[in-house]
């Protein structure tokens, strides 16, 4: 894929990951549509990466907005006459102990991964279908999904539903030619940065080193994993979920079943 003739849509890009990815990405060559919340941030990446010689677009909105999806598509058609790439990265968190938390803390969640992520999901493929280009999706996924985190069951089980799309997506898409996968990032970021600061206060108070667990790489790191990830068609099939930590990169496989004799499970 050459990069210069991508138009990437980038959910959550003012800061963080998707600011990383945005930037890279541009650098590049890539046409962005920068998203957020709020406008006053979007105009001010925009603005930067357009100084900075690249070309960008952005559109202030929720992703968890139905019509979201489709105004970005459109932002991406009007700017750019095309979209090629739609990085699904906007997210949020709101950590508490299961019985501890709340309703609105338990949807806000699952309203932003889930609900953003098929809604600008749905509009992207079907301007790429229309366009007959092929297309690449990026879920932007988390080990909470794919092993349990205490304290987030609404962030797990909201990444957990995005690797099964990942993984469903891939295979309704693949006769189109788009393909999908997802990357589980670890980064000091907005979002981690509370968490990784509580385990290293935990660590010095108990005169322990800091866990290899919260040794994190940057965002930049993550960014230069998808620029490679989107460069390189043979580094990836679809369907593929990535873990990466600065220059370390795993490759998580999908659930295996082990078979067993009832007689042999209840003996087990």
């Amino acid at each position: 894929m050459n990069l210069q003739d991508q138009v990437a849509i980038i959910t959550g890009s003012t800061r963080g990951i998707g600011y990383s990815l945005a930037r890279q990405l541009a650098a590049n060559g890539t046409g962005v549509i920068i998203n957020g919340r709020k406008e006053a941030d979007v105009s001010k990446v925009v603005e930067e990466i357009n100084e900075l010689g690249g070309r960008a677009v952005g559109l202030a909105s929720p992703v968890n907005e139905p019509h979201t999806g489709e105004e970005l598509v459109h932002t991406a058609i009007e700017r750019f006459g095309k979209v090629t790439i739609l990085i699904n990265n906007a997210g949020n968190t709101h950590d508490r102990m299961s019985y501890k938390m709340s309703d609105d803390e338990f949807q806000s969640v699952i309203s932003v991964h889930v609900n953003g992520t098929f809604y600008c999901t749905r509009a992207f493929i079907r301007q790429v279908i229309k366009q007959e280009t092929g297309g690449q999706i990026l879920n932007m996924t988390s080990t909470a999904g794919l092993t349990g985190t205490i304290g987030q069951l609404n962030y797990s089980a909201a990444k957990s539903a995005i690797n099964g799309m990942t993984w469903t997506l891939a295979k309704e898409l693949a006769r189109h030619h788009i393909k999908v996968n997802a990357v589980a990032p670890a980064a000091l970021t907005s979002m981690t940065e509370p968490h990784i600061t509580r385990a290293r206060k935990k660590a010095a108070e108990q005169g322990m080193e800091l866990p290899s667990y919260w040794e994190v790489g940057s965002t930049d790191d993550v960014a230069r994993f998808v620029t490679t990830l989107f460069t390189k068609p043979q580094f990836s099939k679809s369907g593929e979920i990535f873990g990466v930590n600065g220059d370390k990169v795993v490759r998580w496989q999908p659930s295996v079943p082990e078979e067993m004799e009832l007689a042999d499970f209840i003996n087990s």
